[in-house]
């Protein structure tokens, strides 16, 4: 699907990008904006997994996540078009937005409810994985920005499963607080 033999091509000197359709946009259009803020949020879970190394099933989680965001990547990288492309273009599927349901549920059944905020923080883990969702969502918001432009299109599939990943990672964050009992609480008003 993708071979790589040379890094630079020299063809994005002119400040533009090529997306899978090969339609030239320029690096700070809100396609790219979005696509790169996914990979942004993809490195942020990178990071988090060096500090989360206990619990394979959790791993696991985040890895197929990791992968399941260069899903989405490339479904934003190519826009649906009028014009019959020479491929399938590869979309982010309602089966990849229940199976992280369900990782979010299994995560949750084993926490406490809460009655306040969560700061970040309590452990290393927890601080990454919360930095990872922050960018999650500034994801999101690009992803609904670029669906709100005219002409341009976000597959609903795809802005689900968005939404869910930084509800995952604020779960996730909770679980290697030791199950939320290291959770740090935001306390209203506390330093008035």
């Amino acid at each position: 699907m993708v071979v790589l033999n040379k890094i630079y091509t020299k063809t994005g000197d002119d400040g533009t990008t090529a997306l899978g359709t090969g339609e030239r946009r320029l690096k700070y259009d809100t396609r790219v904006a979005a696509y790169g803020t996914v990979d942004e949020t993809n490195a942020c879970i990178g990071m988090a997994r060096l500090q989360t190394g206990g619990d394979p099933d959790l791993d696991r989680m985040l890895s197929r996540i990791q992968n399941d965001l260069f899903d989405l990547g490339a479904d934003l990288a190519t826009p649906e078009t009028e014009e019959k492309l020479e491929y399938e273009p590869l979309r982010v599927t309602d089966t990849q937005v229940s199976r992280i349901e369900a990782d979010i549920d299994a995560l949750n059944a084993g926490l406490s409810p809460l009655r306040s905020f969560v700061l970040p923080g309590g452990s290393a883990a927890a601080a990454a994985l919360h930095l990872a969702r922050t960018v999650a969502r500034r994801a999101e918001r690009a992803m609904v920005e670029l669906a709100e432009m005219p002409g341009e299109h976000v597959n609903p599939a795809a802005l689900k499963y968005m939404n869910r990943v930084s509800d995952f990672l604020f779960v996730a964050a909770r679980v290697v607080n030791d199950n939320g009992a290291r959770d740090v609480l935001w306390v209203p008003g506390k330093n008035r």
